[in-house]
């Protein structure tokens, strides 16, 4: 077990996956445990986790900075980047940057057949590519590699020239102080650094953009009162954006009430401080540059052999080993990693 930022962690030494599946605290297990009990005996009711959904749709738009009115729950990053996807005008000119993650890419590269294209840049050179696009559809910090995005670059190059932005903050929220109200659209999941199960996400969406995002997905729940819009027709939608939201994925929803306030909560810069720092730590340790990200990326032989061998979790992306720093991790892992890379 381990203490960190007031909560307890099952979690062994050396766990540095969190980029592919973070760990909970063990008040999140606690409650997850506790739901799947009542479950069981089918003590609870439909409408019993409609307060877990709000409650985690609230804190992480106070993880980015925007009201809960502006948020739509969803199950994952690639079926709400999809109904952006779906949104976009016919012929609309997309950029983001090479080697990002699909889920953010292929919703628009699937609309190929309205004219939609989508174009590759370099981290250095998308902001003076933005005038020549429509759209921005980027993650804020780059899944395989950790590269952070010049945000205030993006968000001036954007208002100057008029060109929307969709931004995918799985890797970011969490551990990176956000403030994104100025994007059209932004994205994250549940199951990294909010370190909960899983098949919760959400999107934030502009007022100015959110009669023009199609509810591709419209269902009850996306409903004006969701306990009165199961039947029949007309299409009564929400006001707000929970006009665009899917039908909950319960104790997705449920955990994540229990972690994404208890994060919200936090000093984020500290937390950011922590990561960071173990993160640049081990670069600098290893005569590299430090890169002001908690995702380490390593292109040393027999990298991932030696921290497997060491009882070190990492993962491999793009070719190379990739390291995550969160709130529970420690020097001592670090140590751990430089002596089973020194061995």
């Amino acid at each position: 077990m381990r203490i960190a930022f007031g909560q307890t962690f099952d979690v062994s030494a050396g766990y540095f996956n969190t980029a592919s599946i973070g760990i909970p605290p063990k008040v999140a297990v606690d409650g997850l445990l506790d739901a799947v009990r009542r479950w069981q005996s089918g003590a609870d009711s439909a409408p019993d986790f409609d307060a877990d959904v709000r409650l985690a749709r609230k804190a992480w738009g106070s993880l980015i900075g925007v009201d809960e009115s502006r948020v739509a729950t969803g199950a994952s990053v690639s079926q709400l980047v999809s109904m952006v996807a779906a949104s976009v005008p016919d012929g609309t000119r997309v950029l983001t940057l090479g080697g990002e993650f699909t889920s953010v890419t292929f919703p628009f590269a699937a609309q190929a057949h309205r004219g939609i294209t989508v174009t590759e840049a370099n981290p250095a050179d998308l902001p003076s590519q933005v005038d020549r696009f429509d759209l921005v559809a980027v993650s804020v910090v780059q899944s395989a590699d950790g590269t952070v995005l010049d945000l205030e670059s993006l968000r001036d190059a954007a208002a100057a020239s008029g060109t929307q932005v969709m931004l995918d903050v799985t890797q970011a929220a969490g551990w990176m102080p956000l403030r994104l109200d100025w994007a059209d659209w932004v994205i994250g999941a549940c199951y990294k650094w909010l370190m909960s199960p899983r098949g919760a996400a959400w999107l934030a969406v502009k007022p100015e953009v959110l009669e023009r995002t199609v509810p591709i997905a419209a269902n009850w729940y996306a409903g004006d009162d969701p306990w009165t819009t199961v039947y029949g027709l007309p299409l009564r939608l929400a006001g707000d954006a929970r006009r665009l939201d899917l039908s909950p994925v319960w104790f997705s929803q449920l955990v994540a009430a229990i972690v994404v306030p208890w994060l919200a909560s936090l000093d984020i810069e500290a937390v950011r401080d922590h990561c960071v720092g173990l993160a640049d730590g081990l670069l600098v340790a290893l005569g590299l540059a430090p890169k002001g990200s908690a995702i380490v990326s390593l292109d040393i032989p027999d990298a991932g052999e030696k921290l497997a061998a060491a009882g070190v979790k990492s993962s491999i992306r793009a070719g190379r080993v990739r390291l995550a720093c969160h709130l529970y991790n420690t020097a001592g892992d670090i140590e751990s990693v430089l002596a089973a890379l020194r061995g």
